[in-house]
């Protein structure tokens, strides 16, 4: 058995927790499932019966972590050696940022796609305020910082870049110079490459079925 067991959809959130799975070289198998069908009790993994998940068998023990940007935090954290963590000076920017992007952009991407609205009065109810004002942050940071936590790729990357990437890919996210060389950094990484690799002959394979 691996030690890990990576529970996805090929078309899915499961894309950005296989680069983080690259980049930190894990060990892991996957279980590949689609939206119509899970795994017989999958919500004993998951109550929220979505993907990604991630099983760390641990000893005589596993672990359970469910959303993407847990997940692959808590990679980095098991690989240490892989340089994906933040030193002292890089962690306030590394966390920022990885949950920057796991709440307002996330937020803003999602509600831009669906067409809502916040009105005026009531963005101070909303994580992200408004579009404009999350992107403009976004594209302030990376018109200054080559990488999420500053000058270094680290796993906050994997999480940042995956918005960034699926935005622009999908025309979700205005593109400005700073996120378009954001995201070509980003996607040059071998493990990205690889991760990528893998979930688009996924998707294939999936239409070839459908």
């Amino acid at each position: 058995m691996a030690e890990f067991t990576f529970y996805t959809v090929a078309m899915s959130r499961g894309q950005i927790s296989r680069w983080a799975l690259h980049e930190a070289g894990a060990d892991y198998d996957h279980v590949v499932f689609d939206w119509a069908q899970r795994p017989d009790g999958f919500t004993d993994i998951n109550p929220m019966n979505k993907v990604p998940a991630l099983v760390h068998h641990h000893g005589t023990h596993d672990h359970v972590i469910t959303e993407a940007a847990a997940i692959n935090h808590y990679l980095a954290e098991t690989h240490p050696d892989k340089g994906l963590l933040p030193d002292a000076h890089e962690r306030a920017a590394y966390f920022r940022w990885l949950f920057f992007a796991a709440g307002p952009l996330e937020q803003a991407l999602i509600a831009r796609a669906m067409g809502w609205e916040v009105p005026e009065d009531r963005q101070v109810m909303a994580g992200f305020g408004d579009f404009e004002r999350t992107l403009s942050a976004l594209d302030g940071w990376l018109s200054n910082n080559d990488f999420a936590a500053g000058k270094r790729f680290t796993m906050a990357d994997t999480y940042v870049g995956s918005h960034v990437a699926w935005g622009l890919q999908f025309g979700t996210l205005p593109e400005t110079p700073a996120i378009r060389a954001y995201a070509d950094r980003v996607s040059d990484r071998p493990a990205f490459r690889e991760a990528s690799a893998i979930d688009r002959k996924l998707v294939d394979e999936a239409a070839e079925t459908a």
